[in-house]
């Protein structure tokens, strides 16, 4: 996918350079074999306050066991098409929201928001193949997205949840560190939205925490729980993992950019 886009985006640049997007500039600080390929398995970096740092540019990983019916869908995750594939039985879907899925699983995900250019909302930033940003500093923790070039924003000052006047796709954030791991608790979604490809949804009741682990210097560890009553008779917790990307540059993805697809989405 970081291929296929790089490709695209150079095609449409004419006369700028691979250089000019530091799409194969060295990252500082890798640790680094003796024949110079990263270590990924070097110890995670620690910020000035003791705890993990998180920074870096991440992809979801690609090189785990293949799922239950071979490995097709390995290159975009199988987590981006059912984000529930690895719990026996699947989601706990409240009956509406079971229709809901096969409905949208038979029109193909014609009324995905992301096929309408809309953002996919923050758990899908763990589960789709686009490259994004963490940059750590003291009370905040940003993630910049290739994706529509977005941004979310976890702040770890202490500050509560806030009341919600005005839902978001990405909703509000906020973290606290237990040991190396960081918590963060999101609250205010938009309604209507989906999860994965195959939409299972997500509403405006949903509640999300992510524990974020940095194991390794080329991992991180999210384990993931969604509580939305609305939508699903219990919280249910799914494991998802990233790796480092290095020596590269994010490039912006505009969904909306020569669109020429909307028109088409006709389900069956």
């Amino acid at each position: 996918m970081k291929f296929v886009t790089g490709v695209a985006a150079l095609l449409c640049a004419g006369s700028i350079t691979v250089s000019a997007q530091w799409l194969k500039y060295p990252t500082a600080g890798v640790p680094r074999t003796k024949d110079g390929k990263p270590n990924r398995a070097a110890p995670a970096p620690r910020a000035a306050d003791g705890k993990p740092d998180l920074s870096g540019i991440w992809d979801i990983e690609h090189n785990r066991p293949c799922p239950p019916g071979g490995c097709a869908d390995m290159e975009v995750g199988q987590e981006f098409v059912n984000i529930g594939w690895s719990l026996k039985g699947g989601l706990p879907y409240q009956p509406w929201a079971a229709d809901a899925r096969k409905t949208r699983m038979l029109e193909n995900g014609k009324d995905d928001p992301s096929s309408h250019c809309l953002p996919r909302g923050a758990p899908r930033w763990h589960t789709s193949p686009l490259l994004r940003k963490i940059v750590q500093a003291p009370g905040l923790l940003v993630i910049l997205s290739e994706s529509n070039a977005m941004y979310r924003q976890i702040f770890t000052d202490g500050r509560p949840l806030p009341e919600i006047e005005q839902p978001t796709f990405n909703g509000y954030s906020v973290g606290k560190w237990d040991g190396d791991t960081l918590v963060v608790q999101t609250a205010g979604f938009k309604d209507g939205m989906w999860l994965e490809r195959s939409g299972s949804p997500m509403t405006d009741a949903a509640k999300m925490t992510e524990k974020i682990r940095r194991p390794s210097y080329g991992k991180l560890d999210i384990e993931l729980t969604i509580d939305d009553a609305k939508a699903y008779t219990a919280p249910w917790t799914v494991m998802l993992h990233s790796s480092i990307v290095v020596d590269t540059e994010l490039l912006d993805y505009i969904c909306l950019e020569n669109e020429k697809s909307v028109a088409h989405l006709v389900g069956r």
